[in-house]
């Protein structure tokens, strides 16, 4: 969590940081005044990711251009707000007015003051963002924190973000998404990242467990409770004391145990099937259905006060298809995974991406690791192309067809062919098995090859040099002096 909201006043009249003061207390507003000199001094507590700059009467012999430069050694990105008239506020270059983001009337209202609060803080936000720091958009800076969550896309971001706003908050949180989407994922992610990360995470399928056994597995039952319970049992909510338990395919559980669900996360206690002792318990639900709940509570088969007990904190998971750019590190991820497992190390020619790109993945992720895995199992340490790929995947012509032909000769392959660009870049097309009886140039057919990788890896990342080295598996230095010595620009 980043800092909370804080508003630094800077006023040389006693009277008037007197009067904000209280009113920002009166609405409860984190604030601290001061005056020019203590400011320039450096008297005060340096200001937060979320601090905001007001700016009032000044009466030393400075000029508002010599002030903004201070602000801007200090932190380049802070929102400025000007509070009194400020005459020469007009006169500054277009780039210093820029810096200052609003004026306020010192005896503005408490909705003008969220107003521009709010725009400082989009501001701030957007800054952030375009000096390309770390934060929750940034899909490297995320890598290490959210296990398994590959893509750059937008929507990817967003719900990464959406879980380092929840994670540390202790409240039930429903995850929503077509199946395939991964919403374990980020159940597991949300349990790693917050305070119960020490406790244990318990996934239950409501779904895959029949309606006369759910009560059972999740509360428990005595010896002796029904036929069969030959033994006492705890039941998951037992198990995951002190910890996390997901509930997956919520929409799946029949409406008498719905009933009995509402009483524990309101009782926060249970009873064991056939016992009479109360059982507290202290469990975070995280919950996650691939069904459409308001419709199912219009149609009487979900419990509205359920739903809203659940749905604390929404997470919708994005369908593959509506992110279709975290396809190829969605590729590049499953492939790493498998060649782990001993399977072999796939690659892929640019034209099968484009093919995937253009698949619908009714099934989403899990349909693509499907498909991933095949493809190792039919073609080990292949290049696969779009003639590798099944015939439902296959969404473009094969951009070389020759390759294929069955004439008995095998092609007459050389460095310029291996390399072949296309729309001005360089894709790699197919890899030597054999030298040449005519022999090659191996320098050459190496630095082509390791080029249209490097134009393939930029393809991949819009230009994005840091992204691009990731996929590479290099250092962004190593990469941007083998750009220097092949001549490629940033695209």
């Amino acid at each position: 969590m980043g800092s909370p909201l804080q508003i630094i006043f800077i006023d040389d009249d006693a009277s008037s940081r007197a009067q904000l003061s209280e009113r920002l207390s009166f609405a409860d507003i984190t604030h601290t005044t001061t005056d020019y000199v203590s400011w320039l001094q450096g008297d005060i507590t340096e200001p937060g990711d979320r601090s905001v700059i007001w700016l009032g009467h000044c009466s030393l012999p400075i000029s508002l251009e010599k002030l903004i430069h201070q602000f801007d050694q200090l932190d380049d990105k802070l929102p400025v707000i000007a509070i009194s008239p400020w005459p020469e506020l007009d006169q500054l270059s277009q780039n210093l007015q820029e810096k200052i983001i609003g004026r306020l009337n010192p005896d503005a209202d408490l909705e003008a003051l969220t107003v521009m609060l709010h725009r400082a803080l989009i501001y701030r936000q957007l800054q952030l963002q375009y000096a390309g720091q770390p934060d929750l958009f940034s899909p490297k800076s995320v890598a290490s924190q959210f296990e398994g969550m590959v893509g750059h896309s937008e929507a990817m971001a967003l719900v990464r973000k959406m879980i380092s706003q929840v994670a540390g908050r202790d409240v039930n949180v429903l995850i929503t998404g077509d199946s395939g989407t991964g919403k374990e994922i980020v159940a597991n992610n949300l349990h790693k990242a917050s305070k119960r990360s020490a406790g244990p995470f318990v996934p239950v399928n409501c779904g895959a467990i029949p309606a006369d056994l759910l009560e059972s597995e999740l509360f428990g039952h005595e010896k002796g409770a029904f036929t069969g319970a030959i033994s006492s049992r705890a039941g998951r909510f037992e198990l995951a004391n002190g910890g996390t338990l997901f509930l997956d395919e919520i929409g799946d559980m029949p409406l008498p145990m719905q009933v009995k669900l509402l009483r524990v996360l309101q009782e926060r206690c249970f009873e064991r099937v056939g016992g009479s002792q109360t059982i507290d318990c202290d469990v975070r639900i995280i919950a996650a259905t691939h069904k459409d709940l308001d419709q199912m509570i219009i149609d009487g088969s979900f419990r509205e006060d359920l739903y809203y007990r659940l749905n604390v904190f929404p997470i919708d998971m994005p369908r593959l298809r509506s992110r279709i750019e975290d396809i190829p590190p969605l590729v590049d991820e499953f492939t790493r995974r498998l060649a782990k497992e001993g399977f072999g190390r796939l690659r892929f020619h640019p034209a099968a991406i484009r093919s995937l790109q253009q698949h619908d993945w009714a099934g989403n992720i899990r349909e693509l690791a499907n498909l991933i895995e095949r493809l190792a199992i039919l073609y080990p340490d292949a290049v696969i192309g779009v003639r590798e790929l099944p015939e439902k995947f296959r969404h473009i012509e094969e951009p070389d067809p020759g390759l294929y032909k069955g004439n008995g000769q095998r092609p007459d392959i050389n460095a310029d062919a291996v390399v072949s660009g296309s729309s001005g870049g360089e894709s790699i097309g197919q890899v030597l098995n054999e030298l040449p009886e005519q022999g090659m140039d191996l320098k050459l057919y190496l630095e082509k090859i390791e080029r249209g990788y490097i134009n393939q890896a930029l393809d991949q990342t819009a230009g994005v040099v840091a992204r691009a080295a990731d996929l590479l598996q290099i250092r962004r230095t190593t990469l941007v002096e083998k750009m220097r010595k092949y001549g490629i620009q940033r695209k």
